[in-house]
């Protein structure tokens, strides 16, 4: 893969289920047996040049989320890596038995990719806005949550993915024509987050889209005075602690997210704060404890306040109490 300026804004065209299908292409070049599997979404999850490219690797169970988990876990028994995706909200809880069985329990290396989570696809309305992935998935034993911030750190999760011997939940936010968070190739490891910006007074923690828009909001508070770190909290679990720590020298730490405000990101960081003994105040800014009418994506995020004009009258709020 070339990791350039140029590849970026294409894949940020595709948004990031499209930029699954591009790196989908790569994994029988890092993955010697691999089989890809969807539940009747190949189009939407950018599988069809896999598809076409790769028809003995390619399974199409229909709409039949259930059951395709446990072909996974059939194909993970054989020694065959098994990347199978549907919507976020049907990986995570219309499977969520199978997924705790077969991934939690049996510890198969099936990797799960949730399409479209957060408010994604909030047109189609609260069966498909998707607030609650994190929390369920965090909770199962064994599973590794991962979360990108755009399209580029999309493709390095998949393939980070694809090499590591346990099963992983990647989580997809953001529409098409996903923001750019990066431009060039960087190094992603699994449990390691990104300091994209250093700040004294205060640190934010993103993930997903969040973090595009935190970075956005660092840039406002600095002209206000408040110096700001900004960081990629791109592993859910297992969640950097080294990198919480060192969060603890500001005044305030944030946490942003497009996932409920109850077990996500700000949870997972909470957890990790208990176990330091000196340590700043916390806000967690995400998803109200609700249910929303649907609507478009960007209607949503200002309905939940997650615009970065929103998300720093909500920091400012805290800081200067």
């Amino acid at each position: 893969m070339e990791y350039t300026s140029v590849n970026s804004k294409i894949w940020s065209r595709l948004g990031t289920c499209g930029a699954y299908g591009i790196a989908a292409l790569e994994l029988p070049k890092v993955v010697e047996n691999i089989a890809v599997l969807t539940a009747d979404v190949c189009n939407y999850s950018g599988l069809d040049r896999f598809k076409d490219q790769y028809p003995e690797c390619f399974h199409n169970v229909g709409i039949a989320e259930q059951n395709m988990i446990g072909i996974a876990a059939g194909f993970a028994k054989e020694g065959i890596i098994p990347f199978v995706s549907t919507y976020a909200t049907f990986a995570s809880m219309r499977c969520a038995d199978q997924v705790r069985v077969n991934m939690g329990y049996m510890n198969l290396p099936i990797k799960l990719v949730g399409l479209t989570s957060g408010l994604s696809v909030g047109i189609l309305g609260p069966t498909h806005i998707c607030i609650e992935d994190i929390s369920v998935m965090r909770t199962i034993p064994n599973i590794i949550v991962l979360s990108p911030a755009d399209c580029t750190e999309t493709i390095k999760a998949i393939l980070a993915a694809a090499e590591v011997n346990a099963p992983v939940y990647i989580r997809l936010t953001g529409p098409m024509n996903n923001p750019v968070v990066y431009k060039e190739d960087y190094d992603f490891k699994i449990g390691k987050a990104i300091t994209l910006k250093e700040g004294n007074d205060i640190a934010i923690i993103a993930t997903g889209t969040m973090v595009y828009n935190s970075l956005k909001a660092a840039e406002i508070l600095e002209e206000k005075g408040i110096s700001t770190k900004v960081v990629d909290m791109h592993t859910i679990k297992p969640i950097d602690c080294d990198i919480i720590k060192k969060c603890c020298n500001t005044k305030l730490i944030v946490t942003v997210e497009e996932h409920s405000v109850h077990g996500g990101l700000g949870a997972a960081v909470a957890e990790a704060l208990s176990m330091i003994e000196s340590k700043p105040k916390q806000l967690i800014i995400g998803l109200a404890d609700e249910y929303k009418h649907a609507g478009d994506y960007a209607y949503l995020i200002e309905q939940y306040g997650l615009t970065s004009e929103q998300i720093v009258d909500k920091i400012q709020e805290k800081y200067e109490r």
